[in-house]
């Protein structure tokens, strides 16, 4: 498959939630043979997102032996239990080091993105775009570099929504039918 965007797109992998409700180890959990973020990991390099940056967290030893590789560059959140908000800010000023100008926002815990979804995701134009499925916000987001600084102000394990509330006006929604469904408990696996 060819660069999924028409705009040159970075990524940025969140890996490092807790999983909690899951009872740990979350991403590592197996789905057709790989641990549940290769899943992600693969998506993000099938579309040719440049760089890629992981956020890991307590399971990174685990996860970097788990997973197969290619040039991503992985970054340890050392305050995971902070929630989201510390995930973001220390990928978000990776990226801004490295000069992205956009950056899709994907969730190490949704390996189940259909690739179609996330080409309409990536084509949309605008500051913060967001997928509605069934007219629910969900992910990924695409932040452009205009609003790196909203996305590293987040407080807490809100995330995004903190945005979409506050700046309305920056959002730019791309409907799409069904869902991207999070992986929270093992039940979800199926």
């Amino acid at each position: 498959m060819t660069q999924m965007s028409r705009v040159p797109t970075a990524s940025l992998i969140l890996a490092a939630g807790l999983g909690t409700r899951f009872g740990g180890r979350k991403l590592l959990a197996p789905i057709d043979g790989c641990p549940m973020l290769q899943h992600v990991l693969d998506l993000a390099a099938v579309a040719g997102l440049r760089p890629i940056v992981v956020v890991l967290g307590n399971d990174a030893d685990e996860l970097e032996r788990a997973c197969t590789w290619r040039d991503e560059l992985r970054v340890r959140n050392p305050a995971p239990e902070n929630g989201v908000s510390g995930s973001v800010a220390l990928g978000i000023a990776t990226l801004s080091r490295l000069g992205a100008q956009r950056v899709a926002v994907l969730m190490g815990d949704q390996p189940f993105l259909d690739p179609d979804h996330f080409r309409a995701i990536l084509f949309a134009r605008g500051q913060i775009v967001v997928p509605r499925y069934d007219g629910k916000p969900g992910n990924p987001v695409v932040l452009d570099h205009s609003v790196f600084p909203l996305a590293r102000s987040l407080q807490g394990d809100r995330g995004f929504s903190q945005l979409f509330a506050a700046y309305g006006n920056l959002v730019t929604y791309v409907n799409l039918p069904g869902t991207n469904p999070d992986i929270d408990t093992p039940d979800d696996l199926g």
